[in-house]
């Protein structure tokens, strides 16, 4: 028996109730949280229990990414300056094909480590760029030797997903693994584009066949649009647990369709502001009622902790919600969403978008012991803590992720990660970049991270005189 207390924590235990306890004890035996004290109220433990002091800190349930392109991580803010276009052309199009099944394993290794550091304990592998089994076996290897908690979800963007999901090679693969990994739960992912025929209709029957959600990026501007949803429904293929990633332009009736069929949104607000995916939707995951969760998408653009996804959800929405009400002259007094929600999403949130409530997601007796503490005694931000939701969202930053357990293990301690061989990870790293750098050349390499900047055309002003002013109203006079 392994046994760990948290003491004098400041606990969000994200119940039903949304409890929070002040100096409360949490006591954690093998993989189980086993008691939560109340206010005050110090546990009795069993000897040789590892204590921790959670004084100063909150303690709060291990985050849940639903949707995050490991694979790519090794190109860390590669793609900083492109839209979704320059994405599409260098995955889809020309480069993702160089992806060896090593530079699989090394982006979802560091990906998953990265994600522990900054206190997401589960993560959902949306793995689209297994082109064959090796990379999907490589993909794999690399999640079961993290000490992570993932869903994978298997795809290929190089192939047609009513192929691959049926083919034998693939039924194969996952019969290997489905039963293999305890901590690795699946989905199938891929992407519905609206075609008439509908020929997605083969791969959702084939995760049916599997007892498999279905993760998809919908209404995604230019990519994916509400033929996808529409067919999908009436062909009576949408189903509670299926993911809507993004799910930026769609209609009302499509979220209404996604409602009533027990679908959630996973919001990658970040992506949604930068790709042009449309605008992030929260305001449509509140007005239909569906259920929602977080995630980062890709490390190649975007931050890679749930805090940054936590504080531009939470201000997109408010954006929204202004800039709106100021079109019709109106003032916004009070704001829908507020930080406690946003806390909900990145926590128990995605565990319901996973079919994992009741397993995390919450810091209480009996549930798996996936937790994160919050302190840093070195920091000023991190007292007084007065609003604990408001601490997390504005406040907080991966480096005041002090403890991580994972099903009962401690995976970081005091701000460092247990056992994690980071030189190996850097090494195989900068290989993946030395092998798609030399494959693709200089030149191809240095315009893909730097894409053309369009020509600003800068206003005339009347205020301004100047002899540039004067010179171009000459000019227009000679004209």
């Amino acid at each position: 028996m392994s046994a760990t207390v948290v003491r004098h924590a400041l606990v969000l235990t994200m119940d039903d109730a949304h409890t929070v306890l002040r100096d409360a004890d949490v006591l954690v035996v093998d993989d189980r949280i086993a008691e939560v004290g109340g206010p005050g109220q110090r546990l009795s433990v069993p000897e040789g229990t590892e204590e921790l002091d959670g004084s100063g800190g909150i303690l709060m349930p291990g985050m849940i990414d639903t949707h995050r392109h490991l694979w790519q991580t090794a190109m860390r803010a590669y793609g900083a300056d492109w839209t979704l276009t320059q994405y599409f052309v260098w995955y889809y199009l020309e480069h993702g094909v160089a992806f060896r099944p090593e530079d699989v394993a090394t982006g979802n290794a560091l990906s998953a480590l990265d994600a522990l550091d900054a206190g997401v304990t589960t993560t959902v592998d949306w793995s689209h760029g297994l082109r064959t089994t090796d990379h999907a076996e490589a993909a794999i290897g690399a999640l079961a030797a993290s000490p992570g908690r993932f869903v994978f979800a298997p795809g290929n963007i190089f192939g047609a997903p009513w192929e691959w999901a049926n083919s034998a090679d693939f039924r194969a693969f996952m019969a290997r693994h489905r039963e293999a990994h305890p901590r690795i739960g699946f989905q199938l992912a891929f992407d519905v584009t609206g075609d008439p025929a509908f020929p997605e209709k083969a791969a959702y029957e084939a995760a049916r066949e599997m007892d498999l959600s279905v993760t998809t990026h919908a209404g995604v501007w230019g990519a994916t649009n509400d033929d996808g949803i529409r067919l999908a429904h009436e062909h009576g293929l949408l189903r509670p647990g299926d993911v809507y990633v993004h799910a930026a332009t769609l209609s009302d009736d499509s979220y209404q369709r996604i409602a009533a069929t027990g679908g959630t949104i996973s919001l990658s607000t970040e992506s949604e502001q930068s790709c042009g995916q449309g605008y992030p939707p929260a305001m449509k995951v509140r007005e239909h009622g569906i259920g929602a969760s977080l995630s980062v998408d890709t490390s190649v653009w975007f931050s890679s902790d749930l805090f940054a996804a936590m504080r531009s959800t939470l201000g997109a929405d408010r954006s929204w919600e202004h800039t709106r009400a100021h079109e019709t002259g109106a003032t916004v007094t009070h704001s829908h969403l507020r930080a406690e929600q946003v806390v909900e999403w990145a926590t128990r949130g995605g565990a319901r978008a996973l079919g994992l409530d009741g397993v995390v997601g919450q810091v209480k007796a009996g549930l798996k012991a996936d937790l994160v503490l919050l302190k840093n005694d070195h920091s000023p931000s991190m007292f007084p803590v007065l609003n604990p939701y408001g601490h997390v969202v504005f406040q907080v930053g991966r480096g005041d992720v002090h403890t991580v357990l994972v099903d009962g293990a401690v995976v970081k301690r005091d701000g460092r990660l247990v056992g994690a061989d980071l030189a190996g990870l850097r090494a195989a790293a900068e290989g993946t970049v030395e092998h798609l750098r030399s494959s693709l050349g200089e030149e191809v390499w240095q315009a893909g991270m730097n894409p053309e900047v369009p020509q600003t055309e800068i206003l005339d002003n009347p205020y301004q005189y100047t002899e540039y002013r004067s010179a171009a109203t000459h000019s227009a006079a000679g004209a």
